[in-house]
């Protein structure tokens, strides 16, 4: 049973760190024990509104080769969302290799590519499940230490998940992100 546990162990961690996927490019400006403030560039993303959990199925099927082009793209990370006038969207970052130029267009009109302009965010790591819960405590914490360094927030929480839906909790990367002025 022991020799199983650690077997499966090792399968998944394998698994977790053969999973290697593009992450969005961002420079540390400044860092303390709660928080980092990270400078992003313009970034390039599909979006589409999360209603009723559907947003993940929608990218996905965009990146599995359901656009114009039928040309698969591989995943990046985070997957992040956010609420937008009133409604949750989801985005999935697309590959840097992408500009406005070659990217394939949506088959689904629920589907919108996007480039988020590059600035500075503050941004909260946590671990554990990818949960409303452990998002607002961490979206909580980050507020308040922004409130108490003077740090303007210029935009909504983003949830941002790093790992599939099969990686342990424990070895799950979750941040909470907000734009800020600096």
């Amino acid at each position: 049973m022991r020799v199983i546990l650690i077997i499966l162990i090792s399968i998944l961690t394998l698994n977790s760190q053969a999973m290697a996927y593009e992450e969005a490019n961002y420079e540390i400006v400044k860092e303390n024990k709660e928080y980092e403030i990270r400078k992003y560039s313009d970034r390039l993303v599909i979006e589409t509104n999360s209603i009723q959990g559907n947003g993940f199925r929608k990218l996905f099927n965009y990146i599995s080769g359901n656009n114009e082009e039928k040309k698969e793209i591989k995943m990046t990370v985070p997957v992040t969302q956010e609420v937008k006038n009133g409604n949750m969207t989801m985005q999935f970052y697309l590959p840097s290799k992408f500009n406005k130029t070659n990217t394939p267009k949506p088959t689904n009109s629920e589907i919108k590519v996007l480039t988020i302009e590059g600035g500075h965010y503050a941004v909260i790591k946590y671990s554990g499940r990818s949960s409303d819960q452990n998002f607002l405590k961490n979206k909580d914490i980050l507020e308040k230490q922004l409130k108490q360094d003077n740090i303007t927030i210029l935009s909504p929480p983003i949830r941002a998940s790093y790992n599939s839906p099969f990686t342990l909790p424990m070895l799950k990367r979750n941040e909470v992100m907000y734009r800020i002025d600096l």
